[in-house]
């Protein structure tokens, strides 16, 4: 196995073999990368966005898919509010790759198997103090337990498999076979979360009338249609999607360099939501609720209104500077066909079976591989001034962490783990390869 690096292009990881069902093929279109986003807009706001009352919550479920079924679901029977969650509350958040019936990105007929190529894991802790939200690369490759068959429920189970890619799970065993694999990597139990699909994206970020972003150097990336120059863009729509789904253009040109890309992109829209008082807007929060809710499918937990007005509640008044974006750490195998997790995964995993907060190591957010910078037009603090979040400190200044300093226990980082705070305001950075 080779450590990942910071310079050079990454070739694209070789696509897993799936296992055949039912006569189905997976798919995998340049969208797809776009899901990632999808999914972790329920974080921001499919937790949050519906705490509104009577007539407008009927009317948002009533654009929600099939329910989804979580094993574990059943612990949230007798949970009066997500505050007597002990250890905190988890949520699933997966985007799919499968086609809109609008055709707008390809032919939907063409689809036969629908990949998770987002996968990630929203952990609201038991004091309502902190969020983690943690991705897991589209090919990482991961262990698969025994799940049953979406298909014949009451049926012989699939067989669990060794050294599958993270993104094949959902073909292979559905949405609780997803749970059960993060279960099972992580060691935490997850009850509920949902399914994003493609048109969402675009509704969501037009919804909140934009979202600011920065780019270090001008970005040309014809794969996307990412074509934006260096500076401050405010986008949304289709340009937003652009962004959120650009990998030969930021970083490194790898998958990993795109997440930590659409990090950023979270972070600004979390701003923005808190900046414009949308969690306290019931006209917005709807219409930001109604272009989730219309393009998703959720466990039966998220469907009740009373829960998800305690949720959004617990949430709301959080601060950014304690709301981490993380990407699960991993390294590539040899020849680059995938990544597996690294040493410091157990170190993540222990901060949310502890239910801590977590506090990056800022000198190791700045390699190409993370794929942002802080903002280079930001100018520096003035001497024995702090830095504000997310700008660069003076040369030869110790940075300050990027979550807060607290009596309670907080788990400090290896430098192998990319992410962000909320509070941080990052730049995209080309892919020069």
């Amino acid at each position: 196995m080779s450590a990942r690096k910071s310079t050079g292009s990454r070739p694209e990881p070789a696509r897993a073999v799936l296992p055949t069902r039912h006569g189905r093929l997976p798919r995998h279109g340049a969208w797809a990368a776009f899901a990632k986003f999808a999914a972790s807009v329920i974080g921001v706001v499919a937790v949050s966005g519906v705490a509104i009352a009577g007539y407008a919550a009927i009317d948002l479920f009533a654009g929600v898919e099939t329910t989804l079924e979580l094993e574990n679901e059943k612990i949230l029977d007798d949970v009066p509010d997500i505050g007597a969650m002990e250890g905190g509350l988890n949520f699933l958040l997966v985007g799919s790759d499968k086609r809109p019936e609008s055709g707008a990105f390809g032919d939907p007929e063409e689809e036969s198997g629908v990949l998770n190529d987002v996968t990630m894991l929203l952990h609201i802790s038991e004091d309502h103090s902190h969020v983690e939200v943690v991705s897991f690369p589209r090919d990482m490759l991961v262990s698969v337990p025994e799940c049953p068959d979406p298909e014949d429920p009451d049926g012989e189970p699939l067989s669990a498999m060794s050294e599958a890619k993270m993104n094949t799970v959902l073909f292979h065993g559905g949405f609780g076979c997803v749970a059960a694999t993060i279960e099972q990597l992580v060691g935490v139990q997850i009850p509920t979360g949902g399914i994003v699909e493609f048109d969402g994206v675009a509704a969501l970020s037009t919804a909140v009338g934009g979202v600011e972003v920065c780019v270090a150097e001008r970005i040309d990336d014809d794969y996307s249609g990412l074509h934006m120059d260096a500076g401050r863009h405010t986008i949304s729509g289709y340009d937003a999607l652009a962004f959120l789904r650009s990998r030969h253009g930021v970083g490194d040109g790898s998958d990993l360099g795109r997440i930590s890309n659409q990090q950023t992109f979270l972070a600004s829209l979390i701003r923005t939501v808190e900046r414009d008082g949308v969690l306290r807007d019931p006209v917005k929060l709807y219409s930001i609720a109604k272009a989730v809710t219309s393009n998703m499918q959720l466990t039966s937990a998220l469907q009740d209104p009373v829960r998800l007005v305690s949720i959004a509640r617990a949430i709301q008044d959080i601060d950014l500077s304690k709301v981490a974006f993380i990407q699960y750490p991993t390294a590539y195998t040899e020849g680059f066909a995938a990544v597996v997790p690294t040493e410091s995964a157990a170190i993540v995993n222990a901060a949310l079976q502890a239910d801590v907060p977590v506090q990056f190591d800022p000198a190791a957010q700045d390699g190409t591989d993370f794929g942002t910078v802080p903002d280079p037009a930001a100018p520096p603090p003035a001497e024995g001034e702090t830095p504000p979040e997310g700008e660069a400190p003076v040369e030869g200044e110790t940075p300050p962490p990027t979550a807060p300093t607290t009596e309670a226990p907080v788990q400090a980082l290896p430098g192998d783990v990319p992410g962000q705070t909320a509070a941080e305001v990052r730049c995209s950075s080309a892919n020069d390869g």
